[in-house]
């Protein structure tokens, strides 16, 4: 089950949820000088051309990303969106919107001297472009299973670890894996930072990870959706975002809650995010 390529969905509005909160979530680690480790267990390609014939197939980047983009003037005095904006120019060849940047990029920009940044991809076509990337020298890309590579990593050699988690979800026991790999990082790293993402879907399969996480005895869990529109039957597919965030750092809930207001806006008349501590502290 290795069909999923990314470059179908790039820059879609699950990508700018997803990419919002883990650019929140770097800016205040960077305020720190200790050492991070950081781990993207689901790498993909690490920059996507919006012009690949993937990517124009279905075009999912209008309903996200482009709609941002188009705004960023508007958005110049939001503390998160602004400078995302920023870092978003900064692949573009003009003002036109031509790449988004996946996880792997917006991971690499955070990387100082003294951090790693350890990338895994299963997807061979997938792990081939993303080693084609310059990335810089702190960063390992793995051909491997993250989840897997993951776990038998802890605890990491430095004393912060922060963790972004996206499958595909090609397969329904990834919503369990997910939420034991959180309770295993949770065991070994207390005071890490794991994202997790998940889609929004008719069928509902969500509800297992959500549900494996509240029983699992992991605390502090903030969660956040974002609905492109409401839910409608099984042919109209993912409507919405989800984000998790364990150990979230003081303030990034309210930050991402602000900002987040304002990009639905950009969304559609439909369009709405949520938020609220899934497990408190």
């Amino acid at each position: 089950m290795l069909a999923y390529q990314h470059a179908y969905h790039a820059g879609n509005f699950a990508d700018v949820h997803k990419h919002l909160a883990v650019f929140a979530v770097l800016r205040h680690l960077l305020r720190k000088p200790s050492p991070v480790t950081y781990v993207d267990t689901h790498a993909g390609r690490g920059l996507y051309s919006l012009d690949a014939e993937e990517t124009q197939r279905l075009k999912e980047y209008r309903h996200g990303v482009a709609s941002v983009w188009a705004a960023r003037e508007r958005f110049a005095d939001d503390p998160l969106l602004g400078p995302w904006c920023e870092h978003l120019g900064a692949v573009q060849a003009s003002s036109r919107l031509s790449h988004y940047p996946g996880s792997p990029w917006w991971l690499s920009q955070a990387c100082r001297a003294q951090d790693r940044l350890d990338l895994y991809e299963l997807h061979p076509g997938e792990a081939s472009h993303l080693e084609a990337q310059a990335l810089p020298d702190q960063v390992r890309c793995h051909h491997a299973d993250g989840l897997a590579g993951l776990r038998a990593s802890l605890p990491p050699a430095t004393p912060r670890l922060c963790v972004l988690i996206d499958p595909s979800y090609e397969l329904k026991q990834e919503y369990t894996d997910v939420a034991t790999t959180l309770q295993a990082v949770a065991a070994k790293v207390r005071h890490a930072i794991v994202l997790i993402w998940y889609p929004l879907l008719p069928s509902g399969r969500h509800h297992d990870l959500l549900e494996a996480v509240r029983r699992s005895g992991v605390r502090k869990v903030w969660r956040s959706e974002l609905q492109l529109h409401p839910p409608g039957d099984a042919m109209h597919g993912m409507y919405g975002s989800g984000m998790l965030i364990f150990n979230p750092p003081w303030g990034v809930d309210t930050q991402l809650e602000d900002s987040l207001a304002r990009v639905v806006r950009c969304l559609g008349d439909d369009a709405t995010h949520s938020s609220q501590w899934w497990v408190p502290e």
